[in-house]
């Protein structure tokens, strides 16, 4: 992918303050979860986001066959606390300057955001769940690595509290974050995981992203699950063919 590729694919997942302190802010078109500018529509709205109707490798994806594979295990190092938070239009998502890294084997990513989607976009064995978390790396050649975490309803997740207690009502500019929001907070203990090539699950999906999917889900309260739904009932863009992709599951999964 080229340099205006890798920047759009950056736009797509909305990190307008990471993109303007780098200097390299894009407008995308505009585009939602529903009616003429809903994901069926997608391909249509900018000439650069026709990957999204006419790509081989989209996600998210239902994940019913994989592979056992010799996966490196997935090695978290991240900053323990977020930056900032906003209601970007689309969802609710925390934004880091330096969120310290991920490392799989000999590949390393930095985490830039993580982000929610209600209900969850992925499918496992069939089986969609409430919520979807996406923790958002990339590493120095622009090609991301996204991890995936799956939130049902529960026991009380602190961290997942204190995000939807202080997220902003309505769509505006990113502002400092609560105090106690830890990412790591939103890991499940089994870090087993599941492995594919695919894209952004937004415009204008960018065939770019290594997937890690952990099947295990987190608890957290159903409120606050209800809280965040009144924000965004619908969020998710439906599952996407696998086309002749394969997924790769390692030992723990």
């Amino acid at each position: 992918m080229d340099r205006r590729g890798v920047l759009k694919a950056l736009a797509g997942f909305a990190l307008c303050p990471v993109c303007a302190n780098l200097g390299f802010a894009e407008e995308a078109a505009h585009w939602s979860y529903e009616g003429a500018q809903g994901p069926g529509h997608w391909g249509d709205l900018d000439p650069a986001d026709r990957v999204c109707a006419n790509g081989g490798q989209q996600s998210p994806i239902v994940i019913d066959s994989s592979i056992k594979a010799q996966l490196a295990p997935l090695k978290f190092a991240w900053a323990r606390q977020a930056e900032t938070i906003i209601n970007n239009g689309h969802t609710i998502q925390l934004n880091f300057n330096d969120g310290g890294t991920l490392t799989k084997g000999s590949g390393k990513y930095t985490l830039v955001q993580f982000h929610f989607h209600h209900p969850s976009e992925h499918h496992i064995d069939g089986k969609g769940f409430p919520m979807e978390v996406h923790f958002v790396h990339r590493n120095d050649a622009g090609s991301l690595g996204v991890v995936g975490v799956m939130l049902e309803p529960g026991k009380a997740n602190p961290v997942f509290a204190k995000i939807v207690a202080s997220m902003p009502a309505a769509e505006g500019p990113a502002v400092v974050a609560a105090p106690g929001i830890d990412p790591k907070g939103l890991l499940p203990p089994s870090r087993g995981y599941y492995f594919y090539s695919g894209s952004l699950t937004t415009p204008p999906c960018s065939e770019i992203v290594d997937w890690m999917v952990l099947p295990r889900p987190i608890k957290v309260a159903k409120t606050d699950i209800d809280a965040f739904a009144k924000l965004y009932p619908a969020n998710a863009r439906p599952v996407q063919k696998l086309e002749r992709r394969l997924v790769l599951r390692s030992p723990k999964a």
